[in-house]
């Protein structure tokens, strides 16, 4: 049985908000180099693509093993090793000569990145009781938005100086950077290990969540509210080369509004919500981010094909995801409060898995302009909002 600490320090604090923001940051980094990447190596998009959607498969799964491994092994051992298979896959990425050995670089670096969005906050409930802990990860959550919002934009200017092996000399320094960190600081948090009851009692548990059709429609609104959202990240960089002419790093700068919309919908949620209840909060939150989306095709039909035509509509539904998001989150993990741990882990993974998909699907339909982009999200704002309208028809025939 290990003494846990106290507190942690504000350092501390601040570096398990850099962990958890490690994954996203070196996923959302080579935004911009994927178009040069498919140059470089004379591949098709969707081949290019896979180095996105590929990692963020990978970090899907990793979500589902960390969480138990560090249960029954201890915090601090689990994230040391997933930082440390971070910089093996960054090395992997920087010595590639091949598009495989590219994607398969990025698979492990994404799987090692994963491990701070699941520890830092399995960290911060170690050590602290459940009102405590509340402003604590707003401050995790509120980091890992912001750095994701401007590694794009460092990606963008490390290609047009440099090649884009550079991106990933600067993800393996900085998870070196955080290892040693980690290893001289991070205490041991985990007071009693809990046995892991193995595979299949987990999987019977994610199959018992399924069986509710509540859960299931809140989990799959949530997901293809990502859906959304990864679709156009992944696809905007190509939509900015290949059909607006643009530099790679102007990408950068255009992308900024889309995540600060998405904070100021999560503000909007934490105030509004407790007032307004979950079911008007997603009900207002969705059909924003339908109607943004169908601005953008709007605008797009009548020729208007500046970036800012693109880019602050769609801003307009992040801002509504913002919104609906934490909303629909709450409402999957509420429905089973005993089992708020599984229910979570399986949203997440959903979401990360389903935007994978996505990722790829639209490279492969990608045909020289902005509509496949923009058609399957609004495909993925609709399917999102009827899966949640099935939560409301559930709950009147219920009343």
């Amino acid at each position: 049985m290990n003494t846990k600490p106290s507190h942690l320090s504000r350092g501390m604090i601040l570096l398990l908000a850099a962990a958890s923001a490690l994954g996203p940051v070196a996923m959302q980094i080579m935004l911009p180099a994927i178009p040069i990447v498919r140059e470089s190596f004379d591949i098709s998009t969707g081949t290019a693509q896979l180095t996105l959607s590929l990692s963020m498969f990978s970090i899907a799964v990793a979500t589902l093993i960390y969480g138990p491994l560090s249960d029954r092994y201890g915090r601090r051992p689990i994230m040391l090793i997933g930082i440390c298979i971070t910089v093996l896959g960054s090395i992997l990425c920087m010595m590639a000569g091949s598009i495989e050995w590219l994607i398969a670089g990025r698979i492990v670096q994404a799987a090692g990145g994963a491990v701070g969005l699941v520890l830092a906050r399995a960290i911060v409930r170690d050590v602290y009781d459940a009102g405590q802990s509340a402003s604590i990860i707003a401050t995790l959550v509120m980091v890992m938005v912001v750095m994701p919002m401007i590694s794009p934009l460092i990606g963008g200017e490390l290609m047009v100086r440099y090649d884009w092996h550079s991106i990933f000399y600067l993800v393996a320094a900085i998870s070196l950077v955080m290892l040693f960190a980690m290893y001289r600081l991070l205490p041991e948090t985990l007071a009693t290990p809990v046995p892991f009851t193995g595979t299949i009692n987990m999987l019977k548990g994610f199959v018992g969540l399924f069986r509710s059709r509540v859960f299931t429609a809140y989990a799959f609104s949530t997901a293809f509210i990502s859906v959304v959202f990864f679709t156009f990240i992944s696809a905007a960089p190509e939509v900015m080369v290949s059909v607006l002419k643009r530099p790679p790093n102007e990408y950068g700068y255009y992308f900024i509004m889309v995540p600060a919309a998405f904070m100021a919908g999560n503000f909007m949620a934490r105030k509004l919500s407790r007032e307004m209840g979950i079911h008007r909060m997603i009900t207002m939150g969705s059909r924003l981010s339908l109607f943004g989306i169908v601005v953008a095709i709007v605008l797009q039909v009548a020729g208007l094909h500046h970036p800012l035509a693109l880019f602050v509509p769609v801003a307009v539904s992040t801002l509504g995801n913002g919104i609906s998001l934490p909303n629909a989150q709450a409402g999957a993990i509420n429905e089973f409060p005993h089992m708020a741990g599984s229910a979570s882990g399986l949203t997440g993974f959903l979401q990360m898995a389903l935007s994978a998909l996505a990722a790829q699907l639209v490279a492969l339909l990608f045909n020289g302009t902005v509509y496949p982009m923009l058609l399957l999200m609004l495909a993925g704002s609709m399917i999102s909002l009827g899966a949640f309208m099935m939560v409301r028809k559930t709950h009147q025939t219920a009343d």
